[in-house]
């Protein structure tokens, strides 16, 4: 793939920062001793000893405890490369092998061979993407509704979004192909052409349904982007939490051509406070979000990645995934609790789609607008929803779908909110 016809003028001009190499091959040595004997008088690295912290002690919740002793204080104090700490990249390296398995993740002689980079949070990853492949008259295919994030990223970017349509399992490729149909697969590989060359989407437990695609769907449109040379942009960060298994396979997981730049994220799973996410894809694509980072965040949080590194190396790869098992019985358990409650409150008033994962229900309610509703009589009741105008292209028309949340309340709270939203809705009737 020639990745250049994906990247903007501005992303192609960033230059590697020789202040970020220089650090790179310092703090390498550092950590795994390559070269201890190594002098550098050339990085602009404050001194250890000027750093108020010197060591710290966590525990989890099984009572194990994790300490960060003086040396692993100090490389997490310290500037790191921008990719990332070396020790928690390869254990990303091995997480992502062992669940994707990408078809050009160990293909030394693939052009689109996978990398990794670690991001302050997965939206850093998406916002450094859209930055790197998204010009003002690009048009873009985007999944609709979309994470308002998301949509907060790209519409100031392009007025040139096209929407893809999702339904109850996910983005659906009839929806892609009515989206393409100005353009033939051979039109849209011509340079210079003016069809997408992006296609976003959530694959599971999308915010704000809670759908998720089906592997049927996924082989389609996987077959689309080959044909009209799109890359998918894979935002998942609710893998770990689709509610049947066993899960459906990633797009990473059958990209043979590289061209998914997958989008992870451990706020669901670890921390949503640690800020730390992760993006695979081909390394000319990543190498760019490299740039990027170098000139804003530089790296995601040292400390973070840290005390991240040192659960994960008390965990292991398996105590790792007996960790996401419990969180995604957990919510699960949530899941079922509010759609236990909507049943008892919302029926006749209300139609919804259960949630295949995730954290969120959308709801339609039987009324032509949700926003004054949610906004103003709700406010009023003392319940919260958010309404479902906020994840359209065009949040100004009437929308009667909101999102609620059962991370968060308790069954008896789920139960009220629903009794306070059912009041209002007989009112409006």
């Amino acid at each position: 793939m020639d990745y250049k016809r994906f990247l903007t003028k501005r992303s192609l001009k960033r230059e590697d920062n020789f202040l970020r190499i220089v650090s790179k091959i310092y703090t390498k040595a550092a950590i795994v001793q390559e070269n201890p004997s190594l002098i550098t008088m050339a990085g602009g690295m404050p001194n250890p000893q000027t750093f108020p912290l010197l060591d710290a002690s966590l525990t989890l919740r099984d009572g194990t405890k994790i300490d960060l002793d003086a040396k692993a204080m100090k490389t997490a104090l310290q500037y790191l490369p921008t990719k990332g700490f070396q020790p928690l990249i390869n254990f990303i390296n091995d997480l992502q092998f062992k669940i994707h398995n990408p078809p050009t993740y160990k293909a030394d002689d693939h052009p689109g061979q996978m990398d990794v980079i670690i991001t302050t949070g997965s939206q850093d990853g998406l916002c450094k993407a859209f930055e790197a492949m998204v010009t003002e008259n690009d048009n873009i295919l985007v999944e609709l509704p979309a994470y308002s994030g998301t949509l907060a990223i790209v519409k100031p970017i392009t007025s040139n979004i096209i929407p893809v349509e999702s339904d109850m399992n996910g983005l659906n490729p009839s929806s892609l192909r009515q989206a393409l149909s100005r353009w033939s697969p051979s039109e849209a590989r011509k340079p210079g052409s003016d069809a997408p060359k992006l296609l976003y989407l959530v694959p599971n437990g999308g915010n704000p349904t809670g759908v998720g695609l089906t592997l049927d769907r996924k082989k389609e449109i996987y077959k689309i982007a080959q044909e009209y040379d799109l890359i998918i942009l894979e935002d998942d960060p609710y893998f770990y939490l689709q509610f049947t298994k066993p899960f459906v396979p990633s797009f990473l997981s059958m990209d043979t051509d590289g061209r998914v730049v997958r989008f992870d994220s451990f706020s669901k799973i670890i921390s949503s406070g640690m800020r730390l996410g992760f993006v695979t894809g081909p390394q000319p694509l990543v190498e760019r979000l490299e740039l990027h980072s170098q000139c804003s965040v530089m790296h995601a949080s040292g400390i973070s990645q840290m005390i991240l590194h040192k659960i994960l190396e008390n965990w292991g790869l398996e105590g790792f995934l007996k960790h996401t098992e419990n969180t995604v019985e957990f919510y699960k358990n949530k899941r079922d609790q509010c759609l236990k409650t909507m049943e008892k409150h919302l029926s006749g008033l209300a139609e919804w789609s259960v949630p295949s994962g995730g954290m969120f229900v959308w709801i339609r309610l039987n009324v032509e607008d949700s926003y004054k509703l949610v906004t103003v009589k709700a406010r009023k009741k003392e319940v919260l929803f958010v309404p479902g105008n906020v994840f359209m292209l065009d949040n100004t028309k009437p929308c009667p779908y909101i999102r609620a949340s059962y991370s968060n309340c308790t069954e008896e709270q789920m139960d009220i909110a629903f009794q306070r939203l059912a009041e209002i809705l007989r009112e409006e009737n």
